[in-house]
C-alpha cells in the first residue's frame, strides 16, 4: 500500500473524504523527545479503509480535520501503545480521543510476552518490519523517503492485527476487559500535568544521587539546571547535551578548571570549553552557601504517616502478591498486567471488606475485581 504525504491544508481533500466514509481508522503519532528538548507532535500517520496518510503537524494544524472523527466514540480508532500518543493529541491538538482499541492492551490481556508492534505483526501476521528508524529524529525536515515509509508501516497493518486480536479476546472472554482498559486510557490522558502539583525534584531521576551529601545534592541540582537551560536553548534532549553520570562525576570531583572538567569520562570536550565556566561558577556558589540554604535529597514519606501503611501492611502486601501471582499464572497473564504492585499495596493499606469496597479503590478496574478480587478478599479475611 502506498501513502499520501500531506504537508499543507490544501492537500487534505482526499483524507477528508476518506475519514467521512470510514467505519474505523488506524492512527499513530511520532514525537521528537528522544532528540529534542520539546517532545512536540511531529507526525501523524493515519490509515483508512482506502489509503494511508502521513500528516505534518509542524507544517499545518490538522486539529479541525481530525477532531470530529477522533472524538466520536462510535468510530473505532486503532492504535498501538496509545498512552503517550493520547497525551500528545490532547496537549498539542486539543483532541480528546474516543473509540480507542489499543492492540498493545489487547495483547497484554491475552498474556502475550512480546508486546511491541513488530513482534506482534510477526507472530500474528507473519509481517516483518524494519527497525532502521526506531530512533529517528521526527522533527527534522525534509524527512527521508525511508523514514516516511517506516512511519506508514506503523498503521497500515493495524486493521488486520486488531481483527486477529479481537477474535482472540472474544474467544478468551476478555473483550470487556480490553474495552475497559481502553476507556481508562482515554480518560487518564486528560488533565495530566496539574499546575497545582508540586514539581518533581530533578535529582530523584539521577542514579546515585541519593548517596550524595546534602551540599553535593544542591550542586547536582545546579548542574541539572545548567544542562536544562542549554538543552532548551539548543532544542536538544538533555541527555544529548551531557549525560547524568558525567554530571554526577563533576559534582563529586569538583574540577578546578575547564580542562579538568573535559577530562571527566563522557563529558563533551567542546561543551566543557564553551560552557564549562558557568558550571564551575555554580559549583563555587554552592560551596559558599550557608548550611540553612542547602537542600538535601528529598525524603521519602515516612512510613505510618497519614494514609500510609500500618506496621504490618508490608507483610500483608506480600501475602496479597502471592495470591495475585498465583491467579495471574492461572489466567496466563503477566502479574503486573493483572494488578500492579502499587495497587496491591493500596489494598493492603485500605483493606476493603467486600468486592464493592474493592471496586471503589482509586485506579482499580472492574475486570480486575472480577478476575482476582475474591482471591484477594480471602487473604484479607484471614488477617481480620
Amino acid at each position: 500500500m502506498s501513502f499520501v504525504h500531506v504537508r499543507d491544508a490544501s492537500q487534505t481533500d482526499g483524507l477528508r473524504r476518506d475519514l467521512a466514509s470510514s467505519s474505523r481508522i488506524a492512527l499513530d503519532c511520532e514525537a521528537a523527545g528522544f532528540h529534542r528538548y520539546s517532545d512536540r507532535l511531529c507526525l501523524l500517520q493515519i490509515t483508512t479503509e482506502s489509503d494511508s496518510y502521513i500528516l505534518d503537524p509542524l507544517a499545518f494544524d490538522p486539529s479541525e480535520l481530525l477532531r470530529s472523527v477522533l472524538e466520536d466514540p462510535s468510530i473505532p480508532v486503532l492504535m498501538h501503545g496509545a498512552d503517550y500518543d493520547l497525551r500528545l493529541l490532547d496537549r498539542d491538538l486539543g483532541i480528546l480521543l474516543r473509540g480507542l482499541f489499543d492492540t498493545q492492551v489487547a495483547a497484554a490481556l491475552l498474556g502475550e510476552k512480546a508486546l511491541g508492534l513488530q513482534a506482534l505483526l510477526e507472530s500474528r501476521l507473519g509481517v516483518s518490519l524494519s527497525k532502521k528508524y526506531q530512533r529517528a529524529d521526527w522533527a527534522e525536515r525534509p524527512l527521508a523517503d525511508g523514514m516516511l515509509e517506516y512511519a506508514a508501516d506503523d498503521t497500515r497493518y493495524l486493521f488486520r492485527l486488531a481483527d486477529v486480536l479481537a477474535g482472540e479476546l472474544a474467544a478468551a472472554g476478555r473483550t470487556a476487559w480490553a474495552e475497559e482498559e481502553c476507556r481508562f486510557l482515554e480518560e487518564s490522558a486528560t488533565g495530566r500535568g496539574d499546575d497545582d502539583a508540586e514539581p518533581e525534584d530533578p535529582v530523584t531521576r539521577v542514579k546515585g544521587a541519593r548517596d550524595l551529601t546534602p551540599r553535593e545534592v544542591t550542586a547536582l541540582r545546579e548542574a541539572l539546571e545548567w544542562r536544562d537551560r542549554m538543552a532548551r536553548e539548543r532544542d536538544k534532549a538533555p541527555f544529548r547535551v551531557v549525560g547524568d553520570q558525567p554530571l554526577l562525576e563533576a559534582v563529586l570531583r569538583r574540577p578546578l578548571d575547564q580542562r579538568e572538567l573535559a577530562e571527566i569520562k563522557g563529558f563533551p570536550v567542546g561543551l566543557a570549553r564553551s560552557e564549562g565556566s558557568e558550571l564551575l561558577d555554580r559549583f563555587d556558589r554552592v560551596a559558599q552557601l550557608p548550611d540553612e540554604e542547602i537542600r538535601p535529597y528529598p525524603r521519602s514519606p515516612r512510613r505510618g504517616g497519614p494514609g500510609r501503611a500500618a506496621p504490618d501492611a508490608e507483610e500483608l502486601a506480600e501475602k496479597l502478591k502471592v495470591a495475585r501471582n498465583k491467579r495471574a499464572d492461572e489466567l496466563g497473564l503477566d502479574r503486573g498486567t493483572l494488578m500492579a504492585n502499587a495497587l496491591v499495596q493500596a489494598i493492603a493499606v485500605q483493606r476493603p471488606a467486600t468486592l464493592e469496597a474493592l471496586a471503589r479503590l482509586d485506579g482499580i478496574r472492574g475486570w480486575q475485581v472480577e478476575a482476582v478480587g475474591q482471591v484477594l478478599l480471602e487473604v484479607l479475611d484471614r488477617r481480620r
